[in-house]
């Protein structure tokens, strides 16, 4: 089953056993549908960016929860209740992408064999580099780098004498 957050907006003067209880409603329909709620978090009263119009007037502040449940993906639709839910202001429901769980969490080595993906083929090995020897810096410098910086002088010259 895939891993979804539900994001609950609710409205600021909604008391925190009312939260409760319409947290209750939406995890025991995930238990029916054999889910699991593996967490739930309350981030409290929160400034919205631009107000949220219901019928008893424009709301700027908001209770935001946030659950985090496995359940079938069929479940996000059946929550379409609380479009009816007068104690919401907005809902939402995400899914983790790269979320593993099931039996591949549970095959999952813990990343022992992380470093074995990596070729050698790029490191640098020992004889790549000449321990002792004077010329090191002479691959660096070459004679054409030292005087001459290529530049034909003899054509300003010509055009000067025309």
């Amino acid at each position: 089953m895939p891993l979804y957050d539900c994001m609950l907006l609710a409205k600021p003067l909604v008391t925190r056993e009312a939260m409760a209880e319409l947290v209750a409603r939406v995890a025991r329909r995930a238990y029916q549908r054999n889910g699991v709620v593996t967490d739930v978090k309350s981030f409290g009263k929160v400034q919205l960016g631009y107000g949220i119009k219901k019928l008893d007037g424009r709301h700027y502040q908001g209770q935001l929860m946030q659950m985090t449940m496995m359940v079938p993906p069929s479940f996000t639709k059946e929550l379409h209740y609380l479009n009816k839910e007068d104690r919401l202001l907005r809902w939402l429901v995400v899914k983790h992408r790269d979320a593993v769980y099931g039996l591949e969490f549970i095959n999952e080595d813990d990343g022992r064999n992380e470093m074995n993906g990596f070729s050698l083929a790029h490191t640098k090995h020992d004889y790549d580099i000449e321990i002792g020897s004077d010329d090191s810096e002479s691959e660096f410098l070459t004679s054409s780098d030292e005087d001459s910086d290529d530049y034909n002088y003899g054509l300003e010259e010509e055009d000067e004498k025309k």
